[in-house]
């Protein structure tokens, strides 16, 4: 088409008989004209005006602009700004962005207009990660959920798993501890293994990670949730059988942000947040102890005090987190920075984490038309954590004599012969971890020809730690002092070769992918130990060579290391006809290091199946289904989550008729030595088959979506430590497979969520999910194998939950008590009859896992200011108060030790009854939390007349944990210590955990 553009001065009319074209009189635009008509003349319009997140409030750079009716659009630019000649007589403009909802914006005769979209997490064009690659939402065939950045939960975060808490269908993330940077639980369709754990795998920009090589910290703890774009999670075996051997226990995919070209940004964040307890033990106070110690036939022992010991030792906690990023880029060059710095108080005195996080990635383009592409990710991070002797503390916290003053008359904590001050802990006690984790790949990928592209991925994470624990001497109460170091050095390299090829013909649409894949870990720990320090001012970290006593039999050094290769080839192909009949075939073969010689390689098909019928005649374009997809795929994963080298032989030297420490991993027996293990080199992989169905759906033009998926996952050829059955045997257990014995979840799972953007500017949204799911453990050899064992005076050892044929995973197997005898005395169930209550009468008393976990959440937005809420719960698990077991019965009252009501519950229990472990203890976990609650305001830049320096700026205040309706009365019922027996995974028993917090959080956004 031909332009002319006229000067005021010349003719402003063209003769009709010109080659068709537009022109322009100095800013006015004139419409097209057709050839050999005379020419129609229109006066134009200039519509300016900007485009938001009507959430958040940022400015989005290239949304796109049109006018209703006419084939006219623009793009807005970096500031979100666009402008747009429209006809005089324009009624609307239509606007539109990948990731939200089409708006159309009426006119009525207005040329500046401001736009909030609302994010559609429905978007069918919506990219999700899939494994080696990406699919659009509309064409996933398997059981993936994305969750985007704008949805991630708020508040004190300290690691990823955090964002999507309570956030997706049958994903369960389960803080065990209210400590800064403890430990998260991830279970993805229930657990599946016993001596292979449940956690996922976690993948970040490509590279999967080894849950071992993070020197004792959370798996994620290296990556800043400020740095993360979306969380994708690969639920069923269709999907995760990608990565094979890994994929059991389901995959969650982390992809961190990148820049956009164009769009140079600034963006800084700072928070500041106040923590405190959110519940306390009900102990008795002094006043109460006073009346009940007498009562119950003890001798008061009075010190006049009044002291509330929790309140001494939890405290008022501050956090702050600061984060700035820098992202931009050209046509060729994209990239982002990030720092960030968080330190977190504990409610705990002298507890406290620092954390600071460093990231770059960059993608640079190369030759005509893009060929050659590089992604660079690189990731920084140094967390400290500084952590008091917790179980300590909080034992004495809750036991101690509240008639005991804390403080001496010299404001110091008081020194006592018979009761430990826990404040003591804060002065004379401390662990120091410091652990620095490097990850980071590089991705070049090559265009051959059309369609068909190689990609490289080498990938590295290293880490590096060091742990101190300090014990000083002290005269009263007398102890030796003591100084533990432990090192550990972690390295996983990752190096991958693959191929796609896209094809795609009319109605046909063909994607193929092939690769080769090796991943080499390397584990090495050191451990020293040094006794007997004096006592004195100097630190024993800063001068081991003070202790006393270095003889090697009282401070062995100790260590190990270890060496996991794995070698993989996969495959996939994905195929759809008219963008209505989709199928995706995945393949993979891993060989690892950790299986015998007869067995090292595992395969792991997958296939499934997907039919859009909205895309079908009789329902295209309409506007009540938006969406209707019916998903089928069936699956088989593995799991070599298990120790290394017990496919291969272990011996121990003998030395004076006993043993010495274990010798020679491998090779032949030799004089004066025995065996430690005995070698199997038949091992092999713990397999997972999976069922997945699934439907997912759209109505009223994708306000109201969601999903249901129904899921049948068998794991079987258990990997289990046995006890030998030959008397003659020349150890004791052995490592095997269980052929028969199998561990079945299955379950349904249900997301739905509702959207609505009004014209007056007012929106919200409401959703939820919820998960029904059972777990059974089937045709184990043993009655049962003990998982979780008990702590405490009398207690030790006792089991207290397992794996129980018919019963799900993490069982309680108690004796059931039944009351009290005439004198006062416990009574249990005899379940077998045979006159003697013993432990062949315990039973299965429930489960520590929920059958029941769901979520629901909301929101509303008015111009600027929006109010956001998510709330999560779980149903039908048990947990086991070994808190209360050991500590809260009337014998211990009786003799000046703290207690709660809990042990007076009963006015006709004897003071000598004893507190085995029974059902007594056994408590409902069911819990309904508010998770969290933001109330946020975006400012209007341009109208403050900021918007040529501020982009974005946003206030928001968040309460995290604000409130929680449980039966449970200890702490908290999120709740797992770890009390595995033997490597086998416990569940859901409490023993002194460390309380979680309320917590208020104020944060400033704004970016440049």
């Amino acid at each position: 088409m031909n332009k002319f553009y006229l000067n005021k001065r010349k003719l402003p009319v063209v003769v009709a008989s010109l080659v068709c074209g537009t022109f322009f009189v100095e800013g006015h635009a004139y419409a097209s004209y057709a050839p050999g008509t005379a020419m129609a003349v229109q006066q134009q319009q200039t519509i300016t005006g900007t485009v938001r997140d009507a959430a958040t409030g940022q400015l989005l750079a290239g949304a796109t602009v049109g006018i209703k009716g006419i084939a006219r659009t623009t793009s807005t630019n970096v500031k979100g700004e666009f402008s747009l000649a429209a006809p005089d007589n324009a009624t609307s403009l239509v606007v539109s962005f990948i990731g939200y909802v089409t708006q159309e914006v009426a006119l009525a005769g207005k040329t500046q207009v401001n736009i909030a979209l609302q994010a559609s997490a429905t978007d069918l064009t919506q990219v999700v990660v899939v494994g080696y690659g990406t699919q659009q939402k509309k064409d996933v065939t398997g059981s993936v959920k994305s969750l985007k950045a704008e949805a991630f939960n708020k508040g004190i975060i300290n690691a990823p798993q955090e964002l999507l808490q309570g956030k997706m269908a049958g994903v369960n993330v389960t803080s065990v501890s209210g400590e800064p940077g403890g430990l998260l639980g991830v279970t993805v369709r229930g657990p599946g293994g016993i001596r292979t754990g449940s956690t996922p795998l976690f993948v970040i920009d490509g590279l999967p990670l080894d849950n071992a090589s993070t020197g004792g910290g959370d798996p994620l703890n290296s990556i800043n949730p400020q740095d993360i774009e979306s969380i994708d999670v690969l639920k069923d075996a269709s999907a995760t059988a990608i990565y094979g051997a890994r994929g059991a226990n389901g995959v969650i995919l982390i992809t961190t942000k990148k820049g956009k070209s164009g769009a140079s940004n600034l963006q800084l964040s700072s928070n500041i947040g106040f923590s405190r307890i959110a519940r306390a033990l009900p102990v008795l106070t002094a006043a109460e102890f006073r009346t009940e110690v007498p009562k119950l036939g003890g001798t008061l022992d009075d010190k006049g005090g009044n002291t509330d010991w929790q309140k001494e030792v939890f405290r008022t906690a501050f956090t702050q987190n600061h984060n700035a990023a820098l992202s931009g880029g050209t046509e060729k060059l994209v990239y982002y920075a990030s720092f960030g710095m968080q330190r977190q108080e504990g409610i705990m005195k002298n507890n406290e984490m620092t954390r600071y996080t460093g990231r770059f990635n960059a993608t640079q383009k190369f030759w005509d038309n893009d060929r050659l592409v590089v992604d660079v990710n690189l990731g920084v991070t140094n967390t400290k954590n500084l952590r008091p002797p917790i179980t300590s503390v909080i034992g004495d916290a809750i036991s101690n004599n509240p008639t005991y003053p804390a403080y001496g008359p010299d404001g110091k904590w008081a020194k006592y012969q018979n009761l430990t001050n826990p404040l003591m802990y804060f002065d004379l006690d401390y662990e120091l971890g410091n652990i620095t984790r490097i990850t980071g790949n590089i991705s070049p990928s090559l265009r051959i020809i059309k369609g068909l592209v190689y990609k490289l991925n080498f990938g590295i994470d290293h880490s590096n730690s060091n742990r101190d624990i300090v014990s000083k001497a002290n005269a009263v109460p007398q102890r030796d002092g003591r100084l533990e170091t432990w090192y550990n050095y972690n390295r996983n390299t990752l190096i991958e070769n693959y191929i796609t090829y896209n094809y795609e013909s009319g109605v046909h649409n063909l994607s193929a992918l092939a690769g080769h894949s090796y991943q080499k870990l390397f584990i090495q720990g050191r451990n020293t130990s040094i006794n007997k320090f004096p006592i004195g001012p100097i630190d024993p970290i800063y001068n081991p060579g003070l202790g006393q006593e270095l003889t090697l039999g009282a401070n062995a050094p100790g260590g190990y290391a270890q060496t996991n290769e794995l070698q993989s080839f996969f495959g996939r192909i994905t195929y759809q006809y008219d963008s209505r009949y989709l199928a995706t075939v995945n393949f993979r073969m891993d060989g690892s290091s950790k299986f015998g010689a007869n067995n090292k390689y595992g395969y792991f098909p997958s296939f499934s199946l997907g039919w859009r019928v909205s895309e079908e005649p009789f329902l295209k374009g309409s506007s009540v289904v938006s969406n209707l997809k019916l998903r089928a795929g069936w699956g088989q994963t593995g799991n070599q989550e298990i120790p290394a080298k017990i496919t291969q032989a272990r011996y121990r030297s003998q030395v004076g008729g006993g043993y010495s420490y274990p010798l020679y991993p491998t090779g032949p027996a030799i004089a004066g030595t025995a065996f430690a293990r005995l070698a199997n080199p038949d091992i092999q992989w713990e397999v997972s088959k999976q069922t997945d169905v699934g439907i997912d759906f759209g109505f009223l033009n994708g306000s109201l979506s969601g999903t249901v998926d129904y899921f049948h996952k068998i794991s079987s050829n258990i990997l289990l430590l046995v006890i030998a059955a030959d008397p003659v045997s020349p150890t004791a257990d052995y490592w095997t497979n269980v052929k028969d014995m199998t561990i079945t979840n299955k379950g349904l799972e249900i997301d739905l969520d509702y959207r609505k953007t009004l014209s007056s500017g007012f929106g919200f949204n409401v959703g939820g999910n919820m998960t029904f799911i059972s777990n059974e453990v089937k045709k184990s050899p043993f009655k049962v194998i003990p998982s979780g064992t008990a702590t405490g005076a009398g207690l030790t050892s006792a089991t207290i939950n397992g794996y129980v044929n018919g019963e799900p995973i993490g069982t309680f197997f108690l004796k059931e008590w039944s009351g009290f005898d005439a004198n006062g005395l416990s009574t249990y169930r005899d379940t077998n009859k045979d006159g003697i209550v013993s432990d062949e009468d315990r039973i299965a008393a429930g489960t520590a896992l929920p059958d029941k976990m769901y979520s629901f959440y909301g929101g509303v937005n008015y111009k600027g200011l929006d109010l956001t809420f998510n709330f999560n719960g779980v149903a039908g698990n048990k947990i086991y108060d070994n808190t209360a077991n050991a500590n809260f019965y009337k014998l211990r009252l009786s003799k000046n030790v703290n207690a709660t009501r809990e042990a007076l519950k009963y006015p006709e229990e004897s003071v000598n009854n004893a507190a085995p472990v029974s059902t007594r203890y056994l408590k409902d976990g069911a819990f309904l939390r508010l998770n969290n609650v933001t109330l946020g305001y975006n400012f209007n830049t341009r109208s403050l007349g900021i918007n040529n320096y501020i982009k974005t700026l946003r206030l928001a205040v968040t309460g995290q944990n604000l409130w929680v309706s449980t039966k449970y009365d200890g702490y908290d019922p999120e709740v797992n210590a770890d009390k595995q027996i033997n490597g086998v995974y416990s569940y859901g028993i409490d023993f002194m955990s460390y309380p979680k917090a309320k917590s208020v959080l104020f944060s400033l956004n704004v970016s440049f």
